[in-house]
């Protein structure tokens, strides 16, 4: 704790503060792997991929900023750092070099899902530690879970 009491016993605090430390790099790095399809994309839906992509990368910053927010109210440093986030996100690489539409929208898709299920395991553990972030996190997980629904359904035939 870095001078800011928190309102959570130390034992909440340190359950709370992992889930959401883990929100935050995933959330990150989500935005990173989202923003390097959307470079990338190519194929004859790009423009609609492509604007999706943006989406899902200011999604993920919004809430990302929202994670930290929550982790230094409750006395938890957020840590972002590249070096962090490289080597505790959940997410798979991005392809390298251009990437079809389709593949484009399946990588999407495989980390749009593995940030979901992570996020769920979240949502259980700070359900009795502290209503408040884990509410936070039902929040960006349902609008995850949409973007997940709207990305599958663009691969759909």
């Amino acid at each position: 704790m870095y001078g800011i009491k928190s309102p959570l016993p130390d034992s909440d605090r340190k359950v709370v503060g992992e889930a959401l430390q883990g929100a935050l790099v995933d959330l990150v790095d989500l935005s990173l792997v989202a923003k390097q399809l959307h470079w990338n994309v190519v194929g004859p839906r790009f423009r609609s991929v492509h604007l999706q992509l943006d989406e899902v990368v200011a999604l993920a910053r919004l809430h990302a900023d929202t994670v930290a927010e929550r982790a230094a109210a409750i006395g938890v440093s957020p840590d972002g750092r590249a070096v962090t986030v490289a080597a505790t996100s959940g997410i798979a690489t991005a392809p390298e070099g251009s990437v079809s539409d389709s593949a484009t929208v399946g990588a999407l898709v495989a980390g749009l899902g593995a940030v979901i299920t992570r996020m769920r395991g979240r949502i259980e553990a700070t359900a009795a530690a502290d209503p408040i972030s884990q509410d936070i996190l039902i929040g960006l997980t349902a609008d995850l879970e949409k973007y997940s629904w709207m990305a599958q359904a663009e691969n759909t035939a």
